[in-house]
């Protein structure tokens, strides 16, 4: 794995790095042709804060505030390109990083709509699976998905990660607080099925 302006985590197909000030039209061009297809799986903005999609400076803060999370270990947000052309195609993140006897973080991810279907996502959750367990040295890592969100589920059941349940209005998705369905998987699993993972992820589908 390189270290370029962060870590770089490449796949078969897809590569992982932080996003940069230059990435932002290509994020705003795909986030415009994808809004109506993404937004009502995301929290609702803030009021009145600027949307990023339409503020240059307020994408350069996003950058910044990842860059700030990798740097004091909280979180670890990635860009998903394609390797042969990076092309830019959505994120990989892991979130709510906790150390102690946690030594845990929660999986996000979201892609371009015109480019679902390809495995592109699983390929990069694959990634950061390897990079969390084998890098950061994490225990467990989770997502958690509102039940309808058929194909953000697909991801998970693809990668063979663990159903634990559902928490009722556990997170604010689009204005209303949403059950989720949680899914987790620990470096124990991870040491066992690891190569079983990482021949999914680049099976091209």
């Amino acid at each position: 794995m390189r270290r370029h302006h962060g870590p770089q985590l490449v796949g078969r197909r897809v590569l992982l790095r932080p996003l940069r000030v230059q990435d932002y039209p290509a994020w705003r061009e795909v986030r415009v042709a994808s809004r109506d297809w993404l937004e009502p799986w995301e929290p609702a903005p803030e009021p009145a804060a600027p949307d990023p999609v339409d503020d240059p400076e307020a994408f350069r803060g996003r950058c910044g505030a990842w860059d700030r999370q990798r740097q004091f270990d909280n979180a670890y947000g990635f860009g998903l390109f394609l390797a042969e052309s990076d092309r830019f195609i959505g994120e990989v993140s892991l979130g709510t990083v906790q150390r102690g006897p946690f030594q845990s973080a929660s999986i996000g991810y979201w892609v371009d709509e015109r480019q679902a279907g390809n495995g592109y996502v699983p390929e990069g959750v694959g990634l950061i699976l390897q990079y969390g367990f084998e890098e950061l040295t994490l225990h467990r890592m989770e997502a958690a998905i509102v039940p309808r969100n058929a194909a953000s589920r697909r991801v998970v059941h693809k990668l063979g990660l663990r159903e634990e349940g559902t928490s009722l209005r556990f997170l604010q998705i689009d204005g209303a607080y949403e059950d989720h369905v949680r899914y987790a998987i620990t470096v124990e699993e991870w040491q066992l099925r690891r190569d079983e993972i990482l021949a999914l992820t680049n099976d091209g589908r």
